[in-house]
């Protein structure tokens, strides 16, 4: 049974008022603001007035010559978010902490460069076509097969839309009053996925310093969609990047009880497993150290926690809490919602490798020095009868989803 894309209530567009007279394509290559939202009212609750945007070159992607660009979304507490058009990818997002000051709580890197040559890990990326694994890297949609790229575990499965996936493409931005909007054209049978797709991510950072991610997307042609954020979280700040610097991270998954049962290969079986007892029971605060060495078989296969959880209550419209994770250290809190089925918990079991670039700090992210959580349909869902939504968008409907990450403190 294909998901039926429900379309959500999209941000009505605020007046603004731009600061320079210049086209911004005309502005200069050093770090520019470019314009300040002038929101006098609230909009479906969120609060945009005085956000600043400015944008400055991130380098240039050598395969193609084009020109990346970083956009900084300023909140008017000082808090921001860095965007850059390759891979409409998160780069930084800075957030105060119990005592006011301002840290970074994302991996990655000072220019596209390692983005292009080393993306190890899909730091911060947009994930697609089809987020996670698809299994021996070929599903069949109306009564055709399709291959992939088998880019994963040795040939066995296809992972994150293979090399040559969304968060390697240089998307096209367009201002907004509130955010940024990238939007990107997969053309039929690229990354062999069926369909010239129009896809859209918007961004947009409130003054509560919440960041709104929705996803859009059309095809001409019934295809696969399965999007979402690839970032890797450290609440103590990005520069903590030893192995294991995730340990007094205190996670709570308020809302799933119960994961999908991965095989030897990280790809679900179709079982669906319970918490209760386990080592993957987040239903009460945990931290992330006192159990992901446990006695499971799962966290072996994994190598630590890398685990579809499956969101209760989910309807395909509603924003669900799906996450809730605190730095000890810092204070900081972060929330996350949105209204997809299920999510990725992965503790970074896999940084660390040698091919992996120097970060920001100028030191290689080391293993579990980072969390994500990646809202998504379930893994494989095309390959699998037990699960009810497989992804399938059909020609005419609207993929619509949403993410939002809310940073918060707790003293």
């Amino acid at each position: 049974m294909s998901i039926d894309f429900n379309p959500q209530v999209y941000i009505k567009p605020v007046v603004f008022q731009s600061v320079q007279n210049h086209c911004l394509w005309q502005q200069p290559k050093f770090d520019t603001f470019i314009m300040s939202a002038q929101a006098k009212n609230n909009v479906n609750g969120m609060k945009f007035e005085g956000i600043k945007i400015a944008r400055r070159e991130f380098g240039t992607i050598e395969k193609t010559g084009q020109k990346a660009y970083l956009y900084t979304l300023t909140n008017k507490n000082g808090a921001s978010v860095d965007l850059s058009t390759f891979g409409a990818t998160i780069t930084s997002i800075k957030v105060p902490d119990k005592d006011g000051k301002m840290v970074d709580v994302t991996q990655g890197y000072d220019n596209v460069t390692p983005y292009e040559k080393s993306p190890v890990g899909h730091a911060g990326g947009t994930i697609g076509p089809v987020a996670n694994k698809i299994d021996n890297a070929k599903f069949i949609l109306n009564n055709e097969e399709y291959h992939l790229e088998a880019n994963k575990d040795n040939g066995k499965t296809h992972c994150h839309g293979g090399s040559e996936g969304f968060d390697v493409k240089n998307w096209s931005p367009r201002i907004l009053p509130d955010g940024i909007e990238f939007s990107y054209t997969k053309k039929d049978m690229e990354n062999g996925y069926p369909g010239n797709v129009e896809v859209k991510v918007t961004y947009k950072f409130d003054n509560d310093n919440k960041l709104h991610i929705n996803y859009q997307a059309t095809t001409d042609k019934d295809t696969l969609i399965n999007l979402t954020n690839h970032t890797y979280f450290n609440l103590d700040g990005a520069e903590n990047t030893k192995e294991n610097s995730i340990y007094d991270h205190i996670v709570t998954l308020p809302n799933s009880k119960s994961i999908t049962e991965n095989n030897e290969v990280s790809v679900p079986t179709g079982n669906i497993l319970s918490v209760e007892n386990t080592p993957f029971d987040f239903s009460v605060p945990q931290k992330i150290g006192n159990v992901i060495n446990g006695n499971s078989e799962q966290l072996k296969i994994g190598g630590g926690f890398d685990h579809n959880y499956i969101i209760d209550g989910y309807d395909g419209q509603t924003l669900i809490e799906a996450a809730n994770v605190k730095s000890s250290k810092t204070g900081i809190v972060m929330k996350v919602s949105t209204n997809l089925p299920g999510f990725q918990f992965y503790s970074a079991n896999h940084l660390g490798k040698s091919a992996q670039p120097m970060g920001k700090n100028g030191t290689r992210y080391e293993k579990r020095s980072a969390l994500c959580v990646e809202p998504q349909f379930f893994p494989n869902a095309i390959n699998t009868p037990q699960f009810e939504e497989k992804g399938i968008l059909r020609k005419g409907n609207l993929y619509n989803k949403d993410i939002v990450y809310a940073f918060s403190v707790d003293e």
